[in-house]
């Protein structure tokens, strides 16, 4: 019985989508303090940068606003830049959070990625953003 041996996951796969070109983020001038926003976006899809297949996941960012809050329109063109992008769950809530971390530098943030099972199993990956907090 001959066994099918799958390729090795390599760097190349580990780090791909990280350092793709995205559409820029805008914000706008936040008038409160003390509050927080709640975006969820259902139907998040990117590309397995390993198999090729597409992934489907709801996003979920939590921020307290400072000096700036985020444009929705320019976040959903910078979301949809994803659809056809080969990159890792963990790479995709890490990678939209230090984007977002970034552009509107917020209180704190945290982005939960919620993908849909693959083999059977369900991931959920949580990054967090804490100003003045190093972040590995």
């Amino acid at each position: 019985m001959r066994r099918w041996k799958l390729p090795e996951y390599t760097r190349k796969h580990a780090q791909a989508g990280l350092d793709a070109r995205l559409p820029e983020i805008e914000t706008w001038p936040n008038q409160f303090r003390g509050y927080r926003i709640k975006i969820v976006i259902p139907e998040f899809t990117s590309v397995c940068p390993k198999t090729g297949l597409p992934d489907f996941g709801t996003l979920t960012l939590e921020y307290q606003p400072d000096k700036l809050c985020l444009e929705l329109k320019s976040f959903k063109h910078y979301l949809l830049a994803y659809r056809n992008l080969g990159i890792f769950y963990e790479n995709v809530v890490n990678r939209i959070l230090a984007d977002l971390a970034r552009t509107t530098r917020p209180v704190w943030a945290t982005l939960v990625g919620e993908f849909t099972p693959r083999g059977g199993l369900r991931s959920v990956i949580t990054a967090e953003y804490r100003r003045g907090a190093r972040r590995g």
